[in-house]
């Protein structure tokens, strides 16, 4: 053995991590499966992906049930509500604000939006929203407020894991 295979073997070993192989070939197995399936976790969301969780969101509100909402948030999200000083930090909370939030008939709409997508399991969308809210009179009024979502993929599903909401001043 040469002094030179040490070095070619850190070289091919480098290149091989570099270009994307990692750890799923480094144990022998080249299966197109097994590198789709790296890649496929690899892959950052698009971010009309990210804009899209907001009108699922919306789509949740028009159930006028709380627990449907407070379903796209992760067990541990914070929720930072646009009409509650009390920080949500319970899925029984959140789901309490949502009780109460849902009674207005709250159509939300995006006015503004960034999109930043940190990797391929999060992403932050934050923007000006406006809801026409009902009251109980019946009367539809306008509230614009700013917002950000913070989602993370977890088991599969993207779910809220941080929500601040708040009336533009």
């Amino acid at each position: 053995m040469t002094r030179r295979t040490p070095v070619r073997t850190a070289v091919v070993a480098a290149a091989v991590l570099l270009a994307g192989a990692g750890p799923a070939h480094a144990s022998g197995s080249t299966s197109p499966d097994t590198r789709t399936a790296h890649h496929a976790v690899a892959a950052k969301p698009a971010p009309r992906r990210i804009a899209a969780l907001f009108d699922r969101w919306n789509a949740a509100l028009a159930t006028r049930n709380a627990r449907t909402v407070a379903a796209l948030y992760a067990p541990d999200a914070v929720l930072l509500p646009t009409q509650s000083s009390e920080i949500r930090t319970t899925h029984d909370r959140i789901v309490d604000y949502f009780e109460h939030f849902l009674q207005q008939k709250p159509r939300g709409r995006v006015q503004e939006r960034h999109i930043t997508v940190l990797g391929p399991r999060s992403a932050i969308d934050t923007g000006l929203y406006e809801f026409t809210l009902t009251d109980k009179n019946g009367k539809a009024g306008r509230t614009d407020a700013r917002y950000t979502f913070v989602y993370e993929l977890r088991g599969g599903h993207w779910l809220i894991v941080n929500h601040h909401s708040s009336v533009v001043p």
